[in-house]
């Protein structure tokens, strides 16, 4: 703990005290530097046992913030450009009316996207393949570039593909991860746990009633969710399939969107690397301003047909802020997760922050114990920089 930011600590004891927090982490880098770094709790809440320093959680959707990472050193390799087609890298793509469909629309969720309509297992997941098939030949829900709808589960499989079409070594989205951003970072994080890794590293999700998810979300979107057929409930289909009832979470198994186990400690320091230059993974300014750029709406605006909210921004992979999720300046970029996780990176402060728990919360807007720990962190640093260097 750096001195001057003791009052994360405080917060952060207060979130098991006032905010229902069973186990989690929370680590912050400010201009490349480790600045705070907590952990505490419990990690099982049958059997009691301890978070570790080096404890590991599943933590949903914040994982597209790391998967977009992939796009974006991709992109400064030049093997992608964001404004040209999908088809243009992914010939079989063009079809069903998806022809004209650009990657900057795919990663904003604007390609009408986020289901099958085809059944999908376990199988047909694994195999990429025959999965890329199915992929190519789905039909949008809406005219491309029209309308949003959060592709929850399917845009993870979507930009798998795309890197193993741009790829020269043809990697998966969780390989290419691994292999050029967690190993050159020393990053505690996989999209694709590998087999032998050891459950005693992780931690059980205790998961809310749904009495209290409804309690917690939007009246819309809680009844959305009983429905079957809504189209919140067909996005998020495969989002089971990332746990395992002998091993907690499955192995050699990829759902890039919302699969990632990891740390908040690597959350944090991946994002630090993109807020500070990105000169440890090479990338280039015009990459990196893309991703600070402001999100560019659907012809139809920012309200988000799977969510039922408006003003819901994405951009590139990474969610913007917006009236009802604040999170840093306007050129922040990040990703939360359902029950509370999030990681982020704000350039203008330079900051990387992560945020992991084993309690999960109900709450659209930002889980409390996460807005607890981001505002103070926020209080800090902005009171920092008016000090006189």
């Amino acid at each position: 703990m750096k001195a001057g930011f003791e009052a994360v600590r405080d917060v952060f004891a207060e979130n098991f005290s006032r905010r229902h927090e069973l186990g989690g982490a929370c680590c912050l880098y400010h201009r490349g530097k480790k600045v705070v770094d907590l952990w505490g709790g419990v990690r099982n809440k049958l059997t009691g046992e301890p978070w570790e320093e080096d404890t590991m959680v599943v933590v949903y959707s914040t994982t597209k913030g790391l998967a977009a990472m992939t796009l974006a050193v991709a992109h400064s390799r030049g093997w992608l450009d964001y404004e040209e087609r999908v088809s243009t890298y992914w010939p079989e793509f063009a079809q069903q009316g998806k022809e004209t469909i650009t990657v900057r629309q795919l990663l904003a969720h604007q390609a009408g996207l986020f289901a099958f309509d085809e059944p999908v297992n376990r199988l047909v997941l694994a195999d990429l393949d025959r999965l890329a098939v199915v992929l190519a030949r789905q039909k949008p829900a809406w005219k491309p570039g029209t309308r949003q709808g959060y592709h929850a589960i399917t845009l993870g499989f979507y930009e798998s593909e795309l890197l193993r079409r741009i790829d020269p070594h043809h990697r998966s989205l969780g390989q290419f991860f691994q292999d050029e951003i967690a190993t050159s970072l020393g990053l505690d994080f996989y999209i694709r746990l590998p087999e032998s890794f050891p459950n005693a590293r992780l931690a059980t999700i205790a998961a809310p009633s749904v009495f209290e998810r409804l309690r917690g979300f939007p009246i819309g979107l809680g009844l959305a969710s009983l429905n079957p057929r809504s189209n919140i409930r067909r996005a998020l289909r495969g989002s089971e399939l990332v746990h395992d009832a002998q091993r907690i979470y499955a192995r050699n198994f990829e759902v890039p969107s919302g699969g990632g186990v990891g740390t908040a400690r690597a959350i944090a320091r991946a994002y630090s690397a993109f807020a500070t230059g990105g000169q440890e993974l090479q990338l280039r300014p015009e990459t990196l301003q893309a991703l600070s750029a402001p999100a560019i709406p659907a012809t139809n605006g920012f309200y988000d047909e799977c969510m039922l909210a408006d003003d819901v921004r994405f951009s590139l992979g990474f969610m913007k802020p917006n009236s009802w999720f604040r999170f840093g300046s306007e050129s922040s970029y990040g990703s939360p997760g359902a029950g509370g996780s999030f990681g982020f990176a704000d350039p203008a402060a330079g900051i990387g922050y992560g945020y992991v728990t084993s309690q999960m919360g109900t709450t659209l807007s930002g889980d409390p114990r996460d807005i607890a720990l981001r505002n103070v962190v926020c209080s800090i640093v902005s009171a920092a920089s008016q000090v006189p260097s």
